[in-house]
């Protein structure tokens, strides 16, 4: 309140109630001309400015101000700037970070809508929101990720929203920002669109580290994962605890990952829990010994005294379940047992303890050791719906042999396929493409530039290389 006669802070606390009947709620609004406090319920506070004439007050809950000779609430555009960003100061000083303010159109914007006021009804086969991606050499692994990215339903409403706030001096030096113009962008029904040229540099130096090395890591870690890293360092506040971060890549694609390492002595157990972005799937016919754990796997094929090959068709489930199941560390890898006070074998299991809103699988397939260099074209099935449930720590009691006993399962652990990211080549060479589904029964195939209708039995028919998921239920907290 502005006033010629300023008070002291407590005075002032004490001074916020109807002067007139002494109550402190009634849509209180405060006199701008003088000191006043007056309920509007009651109309005191209009008793006071027929009186005092002084038409202007202000309503000290949601900050308004009511102008009696207008009998209405006026509409000021810097107040109302003034207004939230007080909001948002006292929203920080509680400790709540920051508060989402909504879409406010500026002045440029309402005249573009004056200019447009026609409203589109979009059709269920629409294709607004799928634009081709220009090759600019070599990144058509980076396209079948921006793909996926601009294609998740939480982050593409997140950078719809205008939910990010740029803290950097120079905004083009900003790579959420470029992120931002990015999703703008596919929804503009125009030609192929070029990806944010930020973002080549970190593919471009990934992509030398792969050739250096392998294939292996060229969406996992060598794209994903500093992709993941960097829009989130640009857009995160992160805590004091190096783990958790509250930018959205991370409320998004993080989960937790709890590791038990069980004493086969005394059968103490040891816990810790790790977050983790994707999760990395051994397949039959790598050098990791893999067994058959599907109802049409029941027999295993030696391979020359390695690992064992299914004799059915692999599933997702199937590396998921190996992936959960108890794994004895052997006598080299032995652990200082807090119980025995000594150095005993043990056992480790990893289970689901907090599961991501979008879940990554990671199928490894390529493959380099000290004696070979492949690629693993082994057919995975998976489904388009995936029930995570028998994976969580909390299903760990109810498995036998490594198998899930059928039970009670939850919507909440339930997650719909919306991206697969494929590779086709040899180890040496090859190319990258990716299937996304724009509504919930329409698939598109991505080749870079080129966007085709593709049917459901194409997208589970592909090899698979990344596989992305989406929860059906959102949690709040």
């Amino acid at each position: 309140v502005w006033t010629d006669a300023p008070l002291p802070p407590a005075l002032q606390a004490r001074s916020c109630v109807c002067h007139l009947c002494g109550a402190h709620f009634g849509r209180l609004h405060a006199c701008l001309h003088c000191i006043y406090f007056g309920c509007f319920a009651r109309r005191h506070i209009h008793e006071h400015a027929k009186a005092k004439r002084h038409p202007l007050s202000m309503d000290l809950y949601h900050g308004t101000v009511f102008c009696l000779l207008c009998q209405d609430y006026v509409y000021d555009r810097d107040l109302e700037l003034v207004s939230r960003e007080e909001q948002r100061r006292a929203w920080r000083l509680q400790g709540f970070g920051d508060r989402y303010i909504g879409w406010e159109p500026s002045r440029r914007e309402l005249e573009l809508l004056k200019q447009n006021p026609k409203r589109r009804k979009i059709s269920a086969n629409c294709t607004v929101g799928l634009r081709g991606l220009v090759n600019l050499g070599n990144t058509c692994f980076m396209n079948c990720i921006v793909q996926a990215l601009t294609h998740t339903p939480l982050l593409r409403d997140f950078f719809l929203s205008d939910r990010h706030r740029c803290g950097m001096p120079s905004p083009e030096a900003c790579l959420v920002c470029e992120m931002c113009r990015l999703f703008q962008e596919v929804g503009n029904p125009a030609r192929c669109l070029a990806p944010p040229f930020c973002l080549v540099p970190i593919a471009r130096c990934q992509c030398r580290k792969i050739m250096e090395f392998d294939l292996s890591m060229t969406l996992h870690s060598g794209v994903c994962w500093p992709f993941f890293s960097c829009i989130g360092d640009a857009n995160g506040k992160r805590s004091n605890n190096p783990n958790h971060c509250n930018c959205i890549i991370d409320q998004i694609f993080t989960g937790g990952l709890q590791s038990d390492v069980t004493c086969q002595v005394c059968q103490g157990v040891s816990t810790t829990i790790d977050p983790f972005w994707d999760i990395s799937l051994d397949l039959p016919g790598s050098s990791s010994p893999f067994w058959p754990l599907s109802p049409t796997a029941e027999s295993g094929i030696p391979n020359g005294g390695g690992p064992l090959i299914p004799a059915g068709p692999t599933t997702l489930n199937d590396c998921l379940r190996r992936f959960t199941r108890p794994e004895h560390l052997g006598s080299s890898a032995k652990i200082k047992c807090n119980g025995c006070h000594s150095y005993q074998e043990s056992t480790k299991q990893l289970t689901m303890r907090k599961l991501p809103i979008v879940a990554c699988f990671h199928l490894k397939r390529f493959e380099h050791s000290a004696r070979l260099r492949r690629k693993i074209s082994t057919y995975v099935s998976f489904p388009l719906e995936l029930d995570m449930t028998p994976f969580m720590n909390s299903s760990k009691d109810s498995r036998v042999n490594g198998q899930y006993q059928t039970g009670e399962s939850t919507n909440e652990n339930k997650y719909s396929l919306f991206a697969v990211v494929n590779h086709q080549g040899t180890l040496e060479s090859g190319h990258y493409t990716s299937f996304i589904r724009l509504h919930r029964d329409q698939w598109f195939k991505c080749d870079d530039a080129v966007i085709t209708h593709a049917s459901v039995t194409d997208v589970l028919d592909s090899e698979g290389y990344l596989l992305f998921y989406h929860k059906q239920i959102l949690e709040y907290e």
